[in-house]
């Protein structure tokens, strides 16, 4: 019996680390934290901000893995929920375009201008889904 909890510690130990290390490879790939912080010229402060990557990991999988409540009340919450936003949006439209799908997907819908205008509405097509799909379908 104790071996198999050694083993199933083992087992959730390395498992955990490979998809630390590949998130963390993704990142650094796609260059999200180098990229946002030329956008509004902050490069200097690249070490923090990684630092603020690992410990918002590192608090959000502690509280995750032993149900620690963190009682933020509504107003919390929505701030918490606004940071995860920014992050997955930031994450997300630096993975498309390390990809290049816009580009793409411009080429063969043979579109010339509007392209600043097509980015807005998917950003707000994404917006309008998670609302509907966080107060609509809970």
């Amino acid at each position: 019996m104790f071996l198999k909890q050694i083993l199933m510690a083992l087992f959730g130990l390395t498992g955990g680390i490979g998809v630390a290390g590949g998130f963390v490879a993704l990142i650094t790939m796609i260059g999200v934290i180098p990229r946002l912080a030329g956008e509004t010229q902050t490069g200097k402060k690249i070490p923090f901000y990684e630092s603020c990557i690992v410990l918002g990991v590192l608090a959000g999988t502690v509280v995750m893995l032993f149900s620690i409540p963190v009682p933020l009340g509504a107003i919390g919450l929505s701030v918490a929920g606004l940071f995860a936003g920014i992050f997955i949006g930031c994450l997300v439209g630096a993975l498309a375009e390390v990809i290049d799908t816009l580009p793409i997907f411009a080429r063969r819908l043979h579109l010339r201008k509007g392209m600043p205008y097509m980015i807005i509405a998917l950003a707000i097509g994404k917006g309008i889904g998670a609302f509907i799909q966080l107060f609509l379908f809970q």
